[in-house]
């Protein structure tokens, strides 16, 4: 009797360990997964989206007026690409605009996308006189980095490049402007220490935090709980990447800053929650927020574009000097 207890607990033994390490190789495989760099040839779908045919429609045709009139001004911008060496080492790239006026505008795209992506949003942007930042954020296109940063990594990245803008012109007035991952980056960056030419953020869609945004897509496409996964694949992340989904928290930013916020958020959205917004928005004594009705994530622009920057616009005006 006593040999075949011994070798029920051996047997238990062993599917105990091997569970174990199965369960911290998937979570290994999540972080590379989810957190690995991108460099942009991959076809990755947008995120799932439940729209009626009509509005379906609406962004399709507007996707596409975009797009041509976009074109048109790529054709006859004078585009340059720089470079910045962060503090780790990582090269990083950005087209860059110039203007005549001292108004700037740090674009910045979503999760695995690159600088391309925002270039519909910058081209309002230069029609109303600023110079131009956009970069491929770390891990992403040309940028290096071995990991993506979720915006956490981000954060003295975009420091640096309003530096850049300051050090050519000095009397420059910067709005940080994001995109989904983007819009994560720059609340982000506005919980720290930036120069003093930055002056407002706009945030489109962006998540309350990268923990509370990877659980609730796990949950979504897998139906897997956040435990154990989420604490095996946030410590990983800070072992390899050098920061756990817990610490990179828009909301524990966005009650740091100063800086007036603009959070614009679909009320459609599936993929990060528009409860997200309302949370930052908040945490934040200095903000407005927006819902674009209807519209699902990343959405919120090509729903109504001219709409979309009268109000983005608007709220820029009140802390950028000069016509805007």
């Amino acid at each position: 009797m006593t040999n075949k207890k011994h070798r029920i607990i051996k047997i238990a033994a062993i599917v105990a360990g091997a569970l174990i390490l199965l369960e911290l190789l998937l979570s290994v495989g999540l972080v590379f997964f989810a957190i690995g760099s991108f460099d942009g040839m991959e076809n990755i779908p947008d995120a799932k989206r439940i729209l009626s045919d009509e509005i379906r429609t609406r962004i399709e045709q507007n996707t596409a007026e975009l797009k041509a009139e976009t074109g048109k001004w790529l054709a006859e911008a004078d585009i340059t690409e720089v470079s910045i060496t962060a503090a780790d080492g990582a090269v990083l790239y950005a087209d860059m605009l110039d203007t005549e006026s001292h108004k700037w505008a740090i674009l910045l795209h979503g999760y695995k996308r690159t600088r391309e992506r925002v270039y519909n949003y910058g081209r309002f942007y230069a029609e109303k006189g600023f110079g131009l930042i956009m970069p491929d954020l770390r891990g992403h296109g040309k940028s290096g980095g071995p990991f993506i940063g979720m915006g956490w990594l981000d954060r003295p990245d975009i420091r640096q490049w309003a530096e850049l803008i300051v050090s050519r012109d000095p009397e420059a007035e910067i709005v940080l402007h994001g995109v989904s991952m983007g819009g994560a980056a720059v609340l982000m960056a506005s919980g720290e220490e930036l120069p003093a030419n930055v002056k407002c953020v706009v945030s489109d869609c962006a998540y309350s935090s990268v923990w509370e945004q990877f659980a609730n897509v796990m949950q979504s496409y897998t139906g897997l709980p956040e435990f154990p996964l989420m604490y095996t694949a946030s410590f990983f992340a800070k072992l390899l990447a050098g920061y756990s989904y817990d610490e990179a928290s828009s909301v524990t930013q966005v009650t740091k800053s100063p800086l007036p916020i603009f959070f614009i958020h679909g009320s459609g959205d599936t993929f990060v929650k528009p409860y997200m917004a309302e949370k930052l928005y908040a945490a934040h004594p200095n903000g407005e927020l927006e819902f674009v009705d209807g519209a699902e994530h990343g959405q919120a622009m090509y729903f109504d574009p001219q709409s979309y920057f009268d109000s983005v616009f608007a709220f820029i005006g009140k802390y950028i000097n000069g016509e805007i």
